[in-house]
């Protein structure tokens, strides 16, 4: 553990850093927490036999994570899941064991798959049919059309005049055609990441949605174009089928709100009042009025876990999901020649293409679990094009990780 890093989280939230207690022992913890004092650990297992209800694991680390949240279920704990990079790999074992002790593994409110958990369920559960479901990137495209430009975060890109129309609002029934002419211009800019398809293959796996194409289509699209492209293709759409996860650049004019990193579902219902309610009462449509955008445009990460927390403790339920299966994993795809040796970055890394597979179990020629293989060498050449597999990373001495992943295949994936 990083004192340094719990001490800037205390800043942040404006506590005073001079009662800040760095703690060592379970006691010292438990005595500095009688006078009312916020607590560092050095040692995260500390923590678990002190008097807590909930335990928010948060460190981005997949091992550090997995290790930390079956601990806190051992020791009777409720477990607020931020770490997407252990929650993709271990997260259905961990909610299973959680239910099995009557306790509560949830995602949190703030974090977009979370978020995005909520709207699905409350949708069906107000039997609205949900078409597609998933999240805005972070940052917006922001397009003036005087300088036929386009502001994002890291600069502009000048639009070439032959290419200007792509980008002012186009007819309904050209959708797939100005989303491939609005990628190809755009290129890279934009592109979705690795941590993106992890917080959808974590929402997939949360609400039973598909992806369309294991790279997602991530269709840079204006708020009122959404529920006609992340549409079926019988309503105008390019999605092939029903029920589809997916994200979106959000495309806006400088004096238009945008999507500020959000989430959003496509919805529908079978009879013609019900959609004509959802279509005159504030719902964006599409040109058929078959289908209706509903969407949460933020997201504020840590300012709303609290009630994730709270929810868990008190109320003993979860706001993230209630059923959540192994259905998919992310796995890597090489983008160049990697070397036997090479240590696997993050989910930021740019020699890999991220993909959202079906889950498989931990045989040697399956794709291993892009998380799982963050961190470690590969044993061998891997081509550009080619899948990472289990045999190419040789597994940790602390398999804690491993041994949870395990037992998820051997009671999810091996029956």
């Amino acid at each position: 553990m990083n004192p340094d890093a719990a001490q800037r989280a205390y800043d942040h939230a404006g506590l005073d850093s001079d009662n800040t207690v760095i703690c060592e022992t379970t006691q010292q913890a438990a005595d500095a927490m009688e006078s009312g004092k916020p607590v560092i650990l050095t040692d995260a297992m500390a923590m678990m036999d002190l008097p807590l209800d909930v335990i928010v694991e948060s460190t981005g680390v997949p091992a550090a994570g997995a290790k930390h949240a079956l601990e806190a279920i051992k020791h009777g704990k409720h477990v607020a899941m931020v770490s997407k990079e252990t929650d993709i790999i271990v997260g259905p074992i961990l909610k299973y064991k959680a239910d099995q002790a009557g306790l509560v593994y949830t995602a949190v409110d703030g974090d977009q798959h979370g978020l995005l958990m909520s709207l699905v369920q409350w949708a069906r559960s107000l039997g609205l049919e949900v078409l597609s479901g998933g999240k805005s990137l972070e940052f917006d495209h922001v397009y003036d059309p005087d300088t036929n430009a386009i502001a994002w975060s890291k600069g502009n890109i000048q639009i070439p005049n032959e290419h200007r129309d792509i980008f002012n609002p186009k007819k309904p029934e050209n959708a797939s055609e100005y989303v491939s002419a609005r990628r190809e211009v755009l290129g890279e800019l934009g592109a979705i990441a690795g941590y993106d398809i992890t917080e959808m293959a974590i929402a997939a796996n949360a609400t039973g949605l598909q992806p369309d194409v294991d790279t997602l289509h991530y269709p840079v699209v204006s708020i009122p174009e959404i529920p006609q492209v992340l549409a079926p293709k019988e309503d105008g759409g390019i999605l092939s089928k029903r029920g589809v996860i997916d994200c979106v650049s959000c495309l806006r004019r400088p004096y238009e709100a945008g999507m500020g990193g959000g989430v959003f579902i496509v919805v529908s219902c079978e009879n013609d009042y019900s959609r004509y309610i959802l279509t005159s009462k504030g719902l964006i449509p599409n040109k058929k009025e078959t289908t209706a955008l509903i969407y949460r445009p933020y997201h504020l990460c840590g300012v709303e876990t609290p009630i994730t927390a709270l929810v868990a403790g008190l109320l003993n339920m979860p706001t993230g999901a209630t059923n959540y299966l192994p259905s998919y994993d992310v796995v890597a795809r090489a983008k160049e020649t990697l070397k036997s040796g090479d240590e696997i970055g993050n989910d930021h890394s740019k020699n890999i293409e991220y993909l959202m597979r079906p889950a498989s179990t931990l045989a040697p020629n399956n794709p291993i679990p892009f998380h799982l293989a963050s961190g470690n060498a590969l044993t061998t050449d891997v081509p550009e094009g080619e899948i990472i597999t289990v045999s190419a990373i040789t597994a940790p001495s602390d398999t804690t990780l491993w041994d949870l992943r395990r037992k998820q295949d051997a009671h999810f994936l091996s029956k």
